[in-house]
């Protein structure tokens, strides 16, 4: 598996000052925040205002801070616990935005707010609208097997990610990229969306187009428990799982005894059913039975251990089992 991880390219000298136009408030978190925001301030716009979220301790931070970047280009930075309430609401309307940015927030903008905006108010999100509406869809794109997913830019409505289409760009997912790896591809896609409309959005003119809502579906936000193995599944459904939520998310796991297993990477190999699903076949190299085939575990991890790559070390013995989707252990 290559593990490289590339830095964003370094982006042209910043614009020390606005140079007028249009009042924009942005609404911006992660990385497409960040490279959506360096852009707007590369191009010198009017950012009034930038609202973000603190970073959650309980989370493992791997992306850029939009903060830290509004910060040392002296942009205002809030970050409020619901931007919603009032306090908030009569803050924005002080600052008489005329245009309004989502770039990957997490919370729901109010109509309210979306309503003080003459020009319009717009969301970036990480998908092919209006497929994977909702949260974590780079995550569940790759989970899914999907071959290509996109960034869109979208006119911001009171249902999440449903608004008419501005502009949208696709990526291609290649069969053994982890959601990091396309992650990176869909930031890049959203400062190519925001930089080839951003000036149609100044002048107010930007194109819309209607989505099919026939073809919309919504996905919720994942947790860490979602990671968890079914080994009834297919050896190639189990992989994609595998790296829709290895490193740097939490993971894949699944249990022998009382203990968690983690797998962050490995091989979907498709054939007629080894073995039980879930049971141990092979210890060197470690390949336990799926639905079909198996799956050739190459990193691992107990909890609470150090990360492996490959060799021996996990203590499995061939014929130990774990439950297709546990309840209760089996050995």
């Amino acid at each position: 598996m290559n593990r490289r991880r590339a830095n964003f390219p370094k982006a042209p000298a910043l614009a020390e000052s606005a140079s007028g136009g249009p009042r924009i408030v942005v609404f911006a978190y992660h990385d497409v925040g960040y490279v959506c925001l360096r852009l707007l301030i590369s191009r010198g716009a009017n950012v009034v205002a930038v609202f973000s979220h603190e970073d959650n301790p309980s989370e493992q931070i791997w992306f850029h801070s939009v903060v830290a970047l509004a910060r040392e280009h002296g942009l205002p930075v809030h970050t409020p616990v619901n931007v919603n309430d009032a306090e908030w609401v009569e803050l924005i309307e002080n600052l008489h935005p005329e245009l309004i940015f989502s770039f990957y927030y997490r919370n729901m903008i109010s109509e309210r707010i979306l309503a003080l905006a003459p020009l319009g108010a717009y969301n970036m999100h990480g998908s092919l609208l209006p497929k994977y509406r909702g949260r974590a869809p780079v995550n569940w794109a790759v989970l899914r097997g999907e071959s290509r997913t996109g960034a869109t830019l979208h006119v911001m409505v009171r249902r999440a990610d449903a608004g008419d289409i501005v502009d949208q760009e696709s990526v291609v997912i290649e069969a053994e990229e982890t959601a990091r790896d396309v992650f990176d591809k869909v930031t890049a896609a959203a400062r190519t969306v925001l930089d080839r409309q951003l000036a149609n959005l100044l002048a107010g003119k930007a194109p819309r187009r209607r989505q099919d809502e026939s073809l919309a579906e919504y996905f919720s936000g994942r947790s860490a428990e979602d990671g968890r193995i079914d080994w009834r599944n297919s050896s190639r459904d189990i992989f994609n799982l595998v790296r829709a939520v290895t490193h740097p998310y939490p993971g894949a796991f699944t249990e022998f005894g009382s203990r968690k297993f983690f797998v962050w990477w490995g091989k979907s190999v498709q054939c007629e059913p080894a073995a039980r699903p879930g049971e141990v076949i092979s210890v060197a190299p470690l390949r336990i039975a799926a639905g079909n085939g198996y799956l050739e575990v190459t990193e691992w991890q107990w909890q609470g251990d150090e990360h492996h790559q490959s060799g021996a070390g996990h203590g499995l013995r061939t014929g130990m089992r774990c439950d297709p989707y546990p309840t209760k252990q089996e050995n």
